[in-house]
């Protein structure tokens, strides 16, 4: 298992640099000049090009493209994103916490989901073609195709408006999570219990479910190793759902005033504040490839097969 951890985290490292090369060609593509930038947010009154060839050498934006890149790969890798073009603060202290605050919702969000997926899906596997499966597909196709702003807007008419139960913003308590984690759970959870259901089903009409049953084995735990071969199935998805989440909060965090990243990244493009665009997509281009990373070590612990493919 040690051997093959070590030989995915060595296919990682080349889409690291990859993915940081990208994120760095992003300020080269765009048509505003950098130092022009910084010299409008610092708000100067007249810029000239003495002034942008003075900022361009402050910067070091004067520098060849890779020495640039490399100065700025090796500042990354001690967390070092440079400073604000906006505040003139340090790009991480602006990240980390909005960063922090956003895996918190993440996670909880992440824990409803795989809670509900999982129940819901082996219900509906178990009652497959009846009722209670039909409907419970039906209301979840439903409000799965509601879009976030929409779902949240009602949400927060009918628990915070008109009930006056929950808080519209913040997150001073347990109950700011509520409706931020219901919108983000409640379109998820229905596409991720689907596949349970796919794969509880594909698992009920297994050989070795027949000779369980014709053994005479209690259904309760033969139902335990149909749902643990099922979720080796569906660890990969449940482990992507994890960055896709914290990168697609950008509309449930915009909605709740909720101060994660979602809420800064908004703040940085219509500033054009570059430093903080870069940080916030590499951030999230590393936890992608991190938790691809962990989803293979844990599909691979589930199944002993798949080390010996690698």
């Amino acid at each position: 298992m040690g051997r093959y951890l070590l030989k995915r985290l060595l296919i990682s490292i080349p889409l690291l640099v990859l993915v940081s090369f990208c994120t760095f060609c992003l300020m080269q593509f765009s048509p505003l000049d950098p130092a022009e930038v910084v010299l409008q947010a610092q708000g100067v009154p007249q810029i000239t090009p003495e002034l942008v060839a003075q900022t361009k050498a402050e910067l070091g934006m004067d520098k060849p493209f890779i020495v640039r890149y490399l100065d700025w790969l090796l500042s990354c890798l001690q967390l070092d994103f440079g400073h604000s073009y906006v505040t003139g603060k340090s790009v991480w202290s602006l990240l980390g916490p909005a960063f922090v605050n956003t895996l918190k919702l993440t996670l909880v969000s992440v824990a409803a989901i795989l809670v509900l997926s999982v129940a819901l899906g082996v219900i509906c596997a178990l009652q497959a073609g009846k009722r209670t499966d039909q409907a419970v597909r039906a209301v979840s196709f439903l409000l799965a195709s509601l879009p976030p702003y929409l779902l949240a807007a009602i949400l927060v008419w009918y628990f915070a408006v008109k009930l006056d139960w929950l808080p519209t913003s913040g997150m001073d308590s347990y109950k700011s999570y509520l409706l931020p984690v219901a919108v983000t759970t409640i379109g998820y959870a229905g596409i991720y219990f689907r596949m349970v259901r796919s794969a509880v089903l594909g698992n009920l009409h297994e050989e070795y479910v027949r000779y369980s049953r014709a053994c005479g084995l209690p259904e309760r735990k033969i139902m335990l190793h149909v749902i643990r071969n099922s979720l080796q199935v569906t660890t990969a998805v449940f482990c992507m759902a994890i960055p896709v989440i914290l990168g697609g909060t950008v509309v449930v965090e915009n909605v709740f005033a909720w101060p994660g990243l979602g809420t800064l990244s908004v703040k940085a493009i219509m500033s054009r504040d570059f430093p903080l665009i870069q940080a916030y997509v590499l951030v999230l281009a590393v936890a992608f490839i991190l938790f691809n990373t962990v989803s293979d070590v844990l599909q691979a612990a589930l199944n002993p097969k798949l080390r010996e493919e690698l």
